[in-house]
């Protein structure tokens, strides 16, 4: 009979669910579901513990879904969100309707605790069953562009509709990744972040308006002016000229941007009003 419980984050409990991505992700989870990796994802986030739930059959864990804490702005107004994120169901219980079962108890437990949303990026066979069964709403595909130098923007008073809010002790976590750190370049008033994505000399970028100094996190400077942009700009501040587009057969996987209101102070997103990079999800 199937059980469910709520995530632990013990070491033991961390080992259990490393054992499991192993099963179901064989292909490069060994590499990226560390202990190192899963301790900071699952235990260090200043922004809190993470929200989830097991589904066990006994002794086997058959099923396990985790959200992230986050901060974010919805219309202006700071909200506390959770970032969908590790999803994995053991071979020997594909197909029983386990992760629906666990999704909608995480949902119940974070709008108990006072979450406002949750979000994600989606990929084209994971969107489907979001939207249809989960009741997300599917906001945007992510723009892929490669290009060189910033990501230029044209002003605009317009108030994003969603952004995620980094405070400094989130942005230094954020930044300290052990499968992958982030680095960081002044560029005016602002930052722009790095990561390595698909080559070491093609970073992927991200951009902040931080006027202060930001300890703890690398300056780097890299070799190439390439840059790998995964993300979304609002409408009215897109300029894109020196960032070109990438076919979407020469992507892996077009990837969908996701959200969920979980309380009355929020509801659907103006797709056109977004800002969103890879430092907001898990991609690098």
């Amino acid at each position: 009979m199937i059980t469910y419980a709520n995530v632990e984050t013990t070491p033991a409990a961390l080992a259990r669910y490393r054992e499991l991505f192993l099963a179901c992700f064989p292909a490069g989870a060994a590499d990226r579901f560390t202990a190192d990796y899963l301790d900071w994802l699952y235990r260090a986030n200043p922004d809190g513990r993470v929200v989830g739930f097991d589904a066990w059959d006994g002794d086997t864990l058959a099923a396990h879904y985790v959200c992230l804490p986050a901060q974010a702005r919805f219309e202006g107004q700071l909200i506390r969100v959770l970032l969908s994120l590790n999803t994995a169901t053991h071979p020997n219980y594909q197909g029983q309707g386990l992760f629906s079962q666990l999704a909608h108890m995480c949902y119940d437990a974070a709008t108990a605790l006072g979450y406002d949303a949750v979000y994600g990026v989606a990929n084209a066979n994971s969107t489907p069953g979001f939207i249809r069964k989960l009741g997300f709403q599917l906001v945007r595909p992510l723009e892929a562009r490669i290009g060189l130098g910033p990501l230029l923007r044209r002003p605009s008073t317009r108030t994003p509709s969603f952004e995620r809010y980094w405070s400094a002790a989130a942005l230094a976590w954020r930044c300290a990744n052990p499968n992958n750190p982030v680095r960081r370049h002044a560029s005016g008033q602002g930052w722009q972040f790095f990561a390595p994505s698909l080559s070491p000399l093609l970073p992927a970028i991200a951009q902040l308006d931080h006027a202060a100094e930001l300890p703890q996190i690398a300056r780097v400077a890299w070799p190439s002016p390439a840059r790998l942009f995964i993300g979304l700009v609002p409408d009215a501040e897109r300029a894109y000229w020196n960032y070109a587009s990438i076919p979407q057969r020469l992507r892996p996987s077009p990837l969908n941007l996701i959200f969920k209101p979980l309380s009355a102070r929020v509801s659907r997103l103006d797709p056109a009003r977004i800002r969103f990079s890879f430092l907001d999800f898990d991609a690098y």
